[in-house]
């Protein structure tokens, strides 16, 4: 059990997560701006991005990166920084630390080691997008990046496919048509909403159903970073108990113009059952 007073004095300098804008620079809060200038380090997804930040605002203070290929390294020297009475800023390229970003591994050393850990509301591109999207706004669920490969990713979506919320993803735009097209043939054709360069000057909002917009992105390249939401299921799709005998119901096919092989596979493959089972109920046998 972990209790943490985020402020006062607790022996060890605070760990302070940073959410830095996700394209308009005014979107940066002033508690955010002073928190940096306060720090005494700056733990950065990647220094030269944060810099310009920096400079913007005329921050002068230190940097140590701190991204996924390297954060295994950099946390014990972050965590002895901070049991020295340090106060550490990290931030991702844009948006909240953590959310499709590095940062978790080292808010939980810090949790480990009883340094309080300050999380700083700000930017964040799937809430920016969800409220605009015209998509239920709750509930929802965040999912981040699926998986590149169209069979990972298929198998993701089936874990999804009886999901009630609405859906966030995020996608690169070279990558998003695939994507929509998998997410069809899993989900099928439903409402979803392609938020492209979220705050900033060419900002567009994408709506319709599945086919809609693959038909649109077949003729219209994307540019930028996009958030794909994708609608819930209207209702968690449960197997229908199928009615009357195994019988009855491959008589049913067959009278709507399957096969008695074709009607069996079906029968089966509804009541969950080896097709040599049914074969045996239809046939006497």
């Amino acid at each position: 059990m972990n209790i943490q007073r985020s402020y006062g004095n607790h022996g060890s300098g605070t760990l302070y997560l940073v959410p830095t804008p996700i394209g308009n620079l005014e979107d940066m809060t002033f508690r955010s701006v002073k928190t940096l200038q306060s720090a005494d380090l700056i733990a950065s997804e990647d220094t030269r991005n944060t810099q310009k930040l920096l400079n913007h605002f005329e921050i002068k203070v230190p940097q140590k990166s701190f991204h996924e290929h390297n954060y295994r390294e950099r946390i014990p020297e972050l965590i002895t920084l901070l049991k020295k009475g340090q106060m550490i800023a990290q931030v991702s390229d844009a948006g909240m630390p953590s959310i499709s970003d590095p940062g978790q591994e080292l808010v939980a050393a810090c949790i480990a080691e009883d340094i309080p850990v300050v999380s700083l509301p700000g930017a964040t591109a799937g809430m920016t997008a969800l409220i605009a999207s015209g998509l239920s706004p709750q509930p929802f669920y965040f999912y981040g990046f699926l998986q590149r490969k169209k069979s990972q990713q298929k198998k993701e979506l089936e874990q999804l496919k009886n999901q009630t919320s609405t859906m966030i993803f995020y996608e690169s735009p070279h990558r998003v048509k695939e994507t929509l097209k998998n997410a069809e043939q899993v989900l099928g054709n439903r409402q979803v909403v392609i938020c492209r360069e979220l705050t900033k000057l060419y900002e567009e909002y994408i709506r319709g159903s599945m086919q809609e917009v693959i038909d649109y992105l077949a003729e219209h390249p994307l540019k930028g970073e996009c958030c794909l939401l994708i609608a819930g299921a209207s209702e968690v799709l449960e197997e229908e108990i199928p009615e009357g005998s195994l019988k009855e119901q491959v008589e049913h096919l067959v009278e709507e113009g399957l096969s008695s092989k074709e009607a069996i596979k079906e029968v089966a493959k509804r009541n969950q059952l080896k097709k040599q089972e049914v074969y045996k109920e239809f046939h006497e046998l």
